[in-house]
């Protein structure tokens, strides 16, 4: 009976360890491609949501589930002239990592040679959370497609296209002209834009007065 009660104390000790422990899921790295994005949760709590650079054409980001194997604050690429990877988080043997970039503005956008950019204040973020929950609770888990925004254009771009469309349209005012201002030779000192069409002052013929352009 003693040992029967002390074999269902054990039981439930070792269910409660496993309970806990698939409970703790640690840091999640979620890269989703197609829509160029990271978010990050840490026992399954969102806590951060950041626009990334994946790999473009020719150069994409590996897809698949992966772990940490070094973090590096300050590294240059040897294979691409040195480029600075600062707050580095590497997740395959071939190189490919996480890591801060200067070009802000491409992130949202395939833009790197198969790493993740961020920008480098929340790579920094990232770099530390990771740093501070190890590299053997955090799991980084890449899916999407980046081919299918590959083309896309900036926001910039985007918008410039836009108001394009519109003026074919017609929906969308042609800038004005400025016009100078000119004598009307029939009145008292009025005027009239340059390039106006008067009354003739013989009859019903029009004449048009000032420069043409």
């Amino acid at each position: 009976m003693r040992a029967a009660a002390a074999l269902l104390v054990t039981l439930c000790v070792a269910g409660a360890s496993v309970g806990a422990t698939e409970a703790r899921a640690g840091i999640l790295i979620r890269v989703d491609k197609t829509t160029q994005r990271m978010t990050v949760t840490r026992d399954g709590q969102t806590l951060y949501d950041w626009p990334v650079s994946t790999g473009m054409t020719g150069y994409t980001t590996p897809r698949g589930a992966f772990s940490p194997s070094r973090m590096v604050v300050d590294y240059r690429s040897r294979e691409w002239d040195d480029a600075p990877m600062p707050h580095a988080i590497f997740f395959t043997g071939r190189g490919h990592a996480i890591h801060g970039s200067s070009h802000t503005g491409r992130l949202g956008t395939p833009a790197s040679h198969g790493c993740v950019r961020l920008a480098p204040g929340k790579a920094a973020t990232l770099y530390a959370l990771v740093k501070a929950e190890g590299m053997g609770n955090t799991r980084v888990v890449i899916g999407g497609d980046e081919t299918a925004v590959a083309g896309r254009a900036t926001p910039r771009r985007e918008a410039g296209m836009r108001r394009e469309r519109l003026d074919e349209e017609g929906f969308v005012q042609a800038p004005r002209v400025a016009r100078r201002r000119s004598t009307d030779p029939w009145s008292d000192g009025g005027w009239q834009p340059v390039g106006a069409t008067y009354p003739s002052a013989y009859g019903a013929t029009y004449y048009s007065y000032g420069p043409s352009y």
